[in-house]
C-alpha cells in the first residue's frame, strides 16, 4: 500500500512536468539520558515520521514535506513542490542538472550486536550514575556528568528513475565529563571525546566497549591535576595531536573546505564558503606527502556510514587528498554535474522536512607506519595535545585556532609534565604541509562528530573522522605576545 502511494506521488510529479522527482519517507526514533552529580539531569524519547518530495522542473528544484502520511497529503505536497519549482525558474541563474540516471533497488541495515532500544532505561541510568559517582570521589570535582544517546532512522527512497531503497541506520554513543574547581581555576576532562560524547553506527555495544566506569577515575584525576599544572608556553614548536583533536582539525579545516557547494558558492550564509576553487582539483597542494584523506561512507562503525545517501547514490570510498594533492570534492548529483562527474554519494538531509545538501561522510586521514611510542621518542622538543576544548576558524576555512583540554611537554623523546590551556594556531594549507608523520593503523580510530551544522534553515549532520596521532612541525602555540 505504501509503495503504491510513493508511485502515485511520482506519477503526479511526472504529470506536472517534472523531469525528475523523488520521495523520502523518514522515521526517526531517539533516546537520550544525561546524569549530573548523582541525579538524572535529562531524559528524552522521540518518535518522528514524515515525508519530503523533491521535483526538478525546467532545471529548477521544488521541495515540500508533511508529517501526514496518506495518499491525499502526498499528492498535495507533490503539487506544492511543482509550484515551487516553477516559481524558482524565474530567479535561477542556470538550469540544474543531475547527471546520468540511477536505477537501484536495495536495502541496508546498520550491523548491531545489541539493540540500544531494547536495553532497559534503568540499566542505562545505573551505568551513567556509576561513572558519575566514580568521578565525584576525586575531591576537586565540582561537576560530574555522563550521557547516553541513540538514534535510529528508518528511511525509504523512491525516484522517477526507478530506484527504490530501504535503509535502517542506527547510531549510538555516550561519554563522561569531569569539571574540577579550585585555586581560582576551572578545568575539565572528557572521555572518550570532547564534550563528553563519542558516537558511531552500531548498537549498545559501542557504549559498553567505552568502559565509562573504568575510565572515570582517571578522567577526574586528570581534571584535578590540571588545576595546578603550568600554563602552555607560547612560541613556535613541534606539536603532536592526539587522534580526537586531529579529528576536529580534519573536520573544520578539510572536511568543510572540500564540500563542493561551498567551493561553488552555493553555501555561504551559515558557515561560509571555501578557499578552494573548482580548478584547483588535481593541482592544489593541500598538505605534505604524508597527508592522504579519504571520504569513506563504507567504513564499519563510522558515524557517517550508510548504504546510500539521500539521493539514492551508493556509499563510496572516495579520495579527497592524495599524498598532499587535492584529488576530489564531496559532492551531490547536482554539484558533481557541474564538474562533469558522478556524485560521490555525499548528499544528506536532516530528516524528512529538509532537502538534501552536500554533507561530510567519514572524512579520514589515512594511517602511516609509525607507532606512537616511536613518534614521541623521535621528537626532541614539543607539545602533545589531547581532546578538543575550543575552536575557531574563519568563513573560508583558512585561519584557525584550537584549544585542547590537556597537554604534555615532550623533551628528549619523552612525555614530561602536564600542561593546561594549550592552544595552537595556523593557516590550513601551511599547517597540513608541516605534517611529517602519521601513526599507524594500530592507533587509528573513527571518531564521531554528532552535531555538524550547515545550511539555512540549519541542518544537523552526524559525520565521522578516522585519525591516528600525527606530528606537525613549526606550529605556533600558546597566547600571542
Amino acid at each position: 500500500m505504501m509503495r503504491d502511494m510513493y508511485a502515485r506521488a511520482l506519477d503526479v510529479a511526472r504529470g506536472g512536468g517534472a523531469s525528475y522527482a523523488d520521495i523520502r519517507v523518514v522515521r526517526r526514533e531517539s533516546q537520550t539520558v544525561a546524569t549530573k552529580n548523582g541525579r538524572v539531569e535529562a531524559l528524552s524519547q522521540g518518535d518522528d515520521l514524515g515525508f519530503g518530495v523533491r521535483v526538478l522542473v525546467d532545471g529548477s528544484w521544488g521541495f515540500a514535506s508533511s508529517s501526514n502520511l496518506n495518499g491525499q497529503e502526498i499528492e498535495r505536497a507533490t503539487r506544492l513542490a511543482l509550484r515551487i519549482a516553477r516559481a524558482s525558474t524565474r530567479v535561477r541563474l542556470a538550469p540544474m542538472e543531475i547527471g546520468q540516471p540511477l536505477v537501484i533497488t536495495d536495502s541496508y541495515h546498520t550491523p548491531t550486536k545489541v539493540d540500544p532500544f531494547a536495553v532497559s532505561l534503568d540499566e542505562k541510568i545505573q551505568a551513567l550514575l556509576a561513572a558519575d559517582e566514580a568521578m565525584r570521589r576525586v575531591k576537586a570535582i565540582g561537576v560530574a556528568e555522563a550521557g547516553f544517546e541513540t538514534l535510529r532512522e528508518t528511511k525509504t527512497f523512491a525516484s522517477t528513475e526507478g530506484s527504490y531503497i530501504d535503509q535502517v541506520i542506527t547510531m549510538t554513543g555516550g561519554g563522561i565529563e569531569a569539571l574540577a574547581v579550585g585555586d581560582g581555576d576551572v578545568q575539565k576532562r572528557s572521555y572518550p571525546n570532547s564534550f563528553g560524547r563519542q558516537m558511531g553506527t552500531g548498537g549498545y555495544e559501542i557504549v559498553q566497549e567505552m568502559d565509562l566506569l573504568g575510565n572515570a577515575p582517571r578522567i577526574a584525576e586528570e581534571a584535578a591535576a590540571l588545576l595546578t599544572a603550568p600554563q602552555c608556553p607560547s612560541g613556535v614548536t613541534t606539536v603532536i595531536l592526539d587522534a580526537t583533536q586531529l579529528a576536529l582539525q580534519l573536520h573544520e579545516s578539510c572536511g568543510h573546505a572540500v564540500e563542493l557547494d561551498r567551493v561553488l558558492g552555493y553555501e555561504a550564509g551559515f558557515a561560509g564558503t571555501s578557499f578552494l576553487k573548482p580548478e584547483d582539483l588535481g593541482s592544489y597542494r593541500y598538505g605534505s606527502e604524508q597527508v592522504s584523506i579519504i571520504a569513506d561512507a563504507t567504513v564499519p562503525g563510522g558515524l557517517g556510514t550508510y548504504g546510500y545517501d539521500d539521493e539514492g547514490v551508493p556509499a563510496q570510498r572516495y579520495p579527497i587528498i592524495q599524498n598532499g594533492m587535492l584529488a576530489g570534492f564531496l559532492t551531490s548529483r547536482e554539484t558533481a554535474s557541474r564538474l562533469g562527474q558522478a556524485s560521490s554519494g555525499a548528499a544528506r538531509a536532516d530528516g524528512w522536512n529538509r532537502i538534501p545538501i552536500v554533507r561530510m561522510t567519514n572524512v579520514n586521514l589515512e594511517p602511516g607506519t609509525c607507532s606512537f611510542g616511536d613518534l614521541v621518542s623521535d621528537t626532541d622538543e614539543g607539545i602533545y595535545m589531547q581532546t578538543n576544548k575550543s575552536w575557531s576558524i574563519d568563513d573560508r576555512r583558512l585561519n584557525f585556532q584550537f584549544g585542547t583540554e590537556i597537554a604534555w611537554e615532550v623533551k628528549g623523546g619523552k612525555l614530561g609534565r602536564m600542561l593546561k590551556n594549550a592552544t595552537y594556531t595556523g593557516i590550513t594549507p601551511q599547517f597540513w604541509a608541516s605534517c611529517d608523520t602519521v601513526c599507524s593503523r594500530e592507533h587509528w580510530s573513527v571518531w564521531g562528530t554528532p552535531n555538524c551544522g550547515k545550511g539555512q534553515p540549519e541542518q544537523i549532520a552526524r559525520v565521522g573522522h578516522g585519525t591516528a596521532p600525527a606530528r606537525f612541525r613549526k606550529v605556533r602555540v600558546g597566547v600571542l605576545g
